[in-house]
Formats: C-alpha cells, structure tokens, sequence
C-alpha cells in the first residue's frame, strides 16, 4: 500500500477533479503492474494497471490489488473499476479508503458478491491526505482551501508602499509553484491583481494542466488589459455585474460569476465554497493580501496554510492576515496545529492546519 501511494501522487497535477488513486498488483510477493488514475475521462488506477499488465502480457488471476481509493462501482466517464477488477480474476483487493462520493461508492460490495477478498483502512488517513478536496467536496460540499504566505522573519509580507519581490528566495517560490499546480484553482483578490497585476500561473514546475485562476472582484473594477486576462482560462467572482464588461471579458475566455454579498456588503465567502463545490473545484490555493486573509481565516474557511519565511527583519510594512474584526482574549485565537517544517535554500516553509477541520473530514470519512 506505500508503493500504491506513491504512485498515486504520480496523478497530484493530472486527475482533477477525480480523486488522486494509485494501484498496485502483486501475486505471490512479486510486483505484476501498477498504475495511476489519468486526467478526467481516461483511465481510473485499477483500469491503468490492468491496461500496463496486459501490455506486458501479464496474467493477473490471483494476483492481490493494493488501492488507495476504493473502486469505483458506477459507470461515469469510465465503466466501474470494481467490474473491471471482477473480470480480470484478482483473488483479493486491499482498500485504504472508502469512496466518499455516494454515486461511486459501493464497490467494496460489488467485489465481495464476486467471491473477491475485500480488506479496507490499510493507510486510510494517508490516503486521505492525498485527496483532502475531493473527499472535503463529496462530504461537506465545499473544496479544500489553503492560504499561501511568503513573509519575513517578523512576520511582513512587504514593505509599507506595497513591495514585496522577492522577500523568498527561488527554492521557496519554485514550491509555491508546485502547490499552484496541485490546486484546482489558484485564487486572489482584487487588491493583488491592482498592486501586482500577477499571472498567477504555473511556471516552475512542468505540469499537464493550469489551475483556473480566479479573482474575487466585489465591485467588478478588474481592468481589461491586465496581465492576468491573457486567454487563459479566469474566473471574476462580483456581486456588481456590467453585461457589456461581462461580454467584452467573455470574448478573452473571462467566465464572471455573480455572487450575493454579505452582510458587510462584501462578497459572500460562504457563498463562494458553496459554489465551488458545485463546480468540482476540489483544492483552492489562495494568494492574496491580508484582507482578504483575514476574511477567509474569520470565515473559518482555512483548512490549511504553507508559510514560506525568510531569515530577514523588515520592520515598518504590511502584514498577515488582517481580521475583519479583532480577537477579544487568546482563548479566541485562531489556532492550528503544525504538520511540517521544511528548509528551502535560506528560506524555510511551515505547513499548518486546522485540526477541528481536519477531525470532521476524519470523521465525515468515517475513519
């Protein structure tokens, strides 16, 4: 099952937005083929396995299939997983995690009607960590988003007029770009796009897709030749909709989406997770200001924060995440829990999470 998940982060920037599976097919202590699920409408891990054995011209009957995801039991995009295992005569499949996705669950069964040995939670919660967005969609209905940071050692994000190139070094910003690639979605506000005017693409890591680039955009003031309108695919998020600005975008592969407002007159957070969610946008990576920080963080819509630091002192400047409203005593921090320090050229990167959010994905998983 280590081998199994290993190659499943082979699919960290393809399957969006199936889930991240891997499969490996043993029999008698001897590794047969193994395979990983392929962008959307190719091959899930089981049937890519399946499809390198029979290239090779190897019998898999008997043989035991390590998945990290249960297989699939419903024909989408692809005929059932579990079905396709039945017919190629494997005697057990171990399973780490049960699928969450109601339409595709149930193949656990479908296997044990066939005479299959089925065994499930081998790794089950590392399996999840593979797949945080997909599962925190099927089972809450709103992605997996994490806040992306690179600060000094005080904790400034730039200087007081607004500089910030480059606070980290290369090592740290060639890792925001894998973590851009892993998103579904690469997500800022309008205040960077003004004081930036960023791309927000992937550009230091080779990757089969970009994440859709999104910004949220409450009084539609994005401007029509800013760099990030470049033909790519965007997504504006406002509650101030202009039809001719909308179709003059909408020539420039610019999709707007109209969203209600809260009740500060902002646009609704809420209503965007619900929405993504309903959209397959399993994974956000945000990068943005401190206002727009704050707002998620007091949301309570951060599942997860990768902070790159650099060893440096800039003093007077700009800040994290800046709360809508303050905290009134320490016992109403906001309070995560760290998950891994990693050092990157000078630089080092600190991944935090929040553990409530993390226990109910947990538990919602039925794990």
């Amino acid at each position: 099952m280590r081998r199994a998940l290993a190659v499943a982060e082979q699919a960290l920037f393809v399957s969006s937005p199936n889930p991240r599976v891997g499969c490996v097919l043993v029999r008698d202590g001897r590794w047969l083929a193994e395979g990983s699920t392929q962008r959307a409408g190719g091959r899930h891990a089981e049937a890519q396995a399946l499809h390198e054995a029979a290239l090779q011209g190897v019998d898999v009957r008997g043989a035991t299939a390590y998945v990290t995801l249960e297989p699939c039991s419903h024909t989408g995009r692809t005929p059932p997983c579990a079905d396709a295992l039945v017919a190629a005569g494997v005697a057990r499949v171990v399973v780490a995690l049960r699928d969450p996705n109601p339409k595709a669950g149930g193949g656990v069964e479908r296997l044990r009607a066939a005479g299959i040995q089925v065994d499930v939670g081998l790794f089950a919660e590392d399996a999840l960590a593979q797949n945080p967005g997909f599962c925190a969609r099927m089972t809450r209905g709103t992605p997996w988003l994490w806040l992306k940071s690179a600060s000094s050692f005080d904790g400034r994000t730039a200087l007081p007029d607004g500089r910030s190139q480059w606070i980290t070094g290369d090592a740290a910003r060639d890792d925001g770009h894998r973590w851009r690639a892993r998103a579904c979605m690469v997500l800022t506000g309008i205040g960077t796009v003004l004081a930036d005017d960023p791309m927000l693409d992937v550009r230091a890591v080779e990757t089969p897709r970009q994440p859709i680039r999104a910004v949220l955009d409450t009084q539609f003031v994005l401007g029509e030749q800013a760099r990030i309108v470049n033909g790519d695919p965007v997504w504006i998020f406002t509650t101030r909709p202009d039809a001719g600005k909308a179709a003059r975008l909408a020539a420039r592969n610019v999709r707007v989406i109209v969203l209600p407002a809260d009740d500060r007159g902002g646009l609704s957070l809420e209503a965007l997770a619900r929405w993504l969610g309903d959209h397959e946008i399993n994974e956000v990576h945000v990068e943005a200001g401190a206002r727009l920080q704050g707002a998620l963080v007091q949301a309570g819509l951060v599942d997860e924060w990768v902070a790159y630091m650099a060893p440096s002192i800039l003093g007077d400047g700009q800040g994290l995440a800046a709360l809508p409203t303050p905290i009134e005593g320490l016992d109403r921090a906001y309070r995560y829990e760290f998950l891994d320090v990693l050092q990157l050229g000078r630089d080092m990167r600190l991944r935090l999470r929040d553990p409530a959010r993390w226990r109910a994905l947990v538990q919602a998983c039925g794990l």
